[in-house]
């Protein structure tokens, strides 16, 4: 298998809901005019906590600095694991759990901290660019590595990357976060990029004008009762969408494209408080346990907290799964 490091040099936030006001105008233009924009990787996620966004930097520039928008400090490149040489886009995402012994394991061995976007077409890694070196590193016994250069993939030499390369530090044996199944049942769809005009008003309408109050577990529940989660994708002019099933009788039927056998998924939510950017392995400690019993996924970061879709058939059995290798890690 080949690894591409994409162009895109991108930027992570959080949008308070407070100020959601403040950015409609440049959010609707990332999301509804791609051809107004020069934004080529635009992703947000609509938690009951905040709207995280992840973007390049030409899109980054469309969103005015405020009071209700905090930016992480680092700037992230975009990984993306190609199957005989031809990316994954072409067909649906092969799932996280595909790449947890190939890439996401040995990161977080080497210490290195990821943030995953899976779509309905592929799965995107996102590392640190100061970690780039330590990347290549620790894949390149594994991989093929190359680089996007203006629209070319050009072969990585790894001996250059060695110059000022330093061995990372051991991580540290990671945190062992709770986890919580809400009972929402989520589809994962694309849309043709011709028909997103049509689908318009309702994606204002879900993204900026149907919001109600989180619903919060019971004390000691391991379940919530539903959460708001809406996840929308532009990359690449690849359509990805996210949501729950009760959102999606809100749309048009025909006019959205989801895989042939029309599974549903519920959430694994991790994490009980806001997990932070530095600590390294909290993928992995999701993605591996299923990657053992075989067990496809999505994986969706975002700013406070990780969230991975699972078959929906199986959920009782996943927790239970996940659960167990965490009381043996503790």
């Amino acid at each position: 298998m080949d690894l591409q490091i994409l162009e895109h040099r991108v930027r992570v936030l959080s949008l308070a809901r407070r100020g959601l006001w403040l950015y409609t105008h440049p959010l609707l233009k990332l999301l509804l005019l791609p051809r107004r924009s020069r934004c080529k990787f635009f992703s947000l996620t609509e938690t009951p906590e905040d709207y995280t966004i992840m973007l390049d930097e030409e899109g980054f520039k469309e969103l005015p600095p405020s009071e209700f928008m905090q930016v992480v400090d680092s700037t992230w490149l975009v990984l993306n694991v190609l199957s005989n040489g031809r990316s994954s886009t072409s067909s649906q995402a092969i799932g996280v759990t595909k790449i947890a012994k190939s890439v996401i394991a040995p990161l977080a061995e080497h210490n290195v901290s990821v943030l995953m976007l899976s779509t309905y077409q592929t799965d995107f890694i996102l590392v640190r660019e100061k970690d780039l070196p330590v990347v290549i590193h620790t894949l390149a016994g594994e991989f093929d590595i190359y680089k996007e250069v203006k629209g070319e993939s050009i072969p990585v030499n790894c001996d250059d990357m060695s110059n000022g390369f330093l061995k990372p530090k051991q991580a540290a044996s990671p945190t062992v976060h709770p986890v919580q199944s809400p009972q929402n049942r989520f589809c994962i769809l694309t849309v043709a990029p011709d028909t997103l005009p049509a689908i318009a008003t309702m994606l204002i309408d879900v993204l900026f004008y149907s919001h109600s109050p989180p619903k919060e577990a019971a004390p000691g529940s391991q379940d919530l009762d539903s959460i708001r989660f809406f996840a929308f994708s532009l990359i690449e002019g690849y359509i990805s969408i996210v949501m729950d099933a009760e959102t999606q009788k809100k749309f048009p039927s025909d006019l959205l494209l989801t895989s042939s056998s029309g599974e549903l998924w519920r959430m694994v939510r991790i994490g009980g408080q806001p997990l932070g950017f530095d600590e390294c392995g909290i993928v992995a400690q999701i993605a591996e346990p299923l990657a053992d019993a075989d067990i496809s996924a999505y994986y969706i970061s975002t700013f406070n907290f990780d969230h991975a879709l699972v078959p929906e058939e199986g959920i009782d059995s996943i927790i239970e799964l996940l659960q167990k290798r965490q009381e043996s890690g503790r």
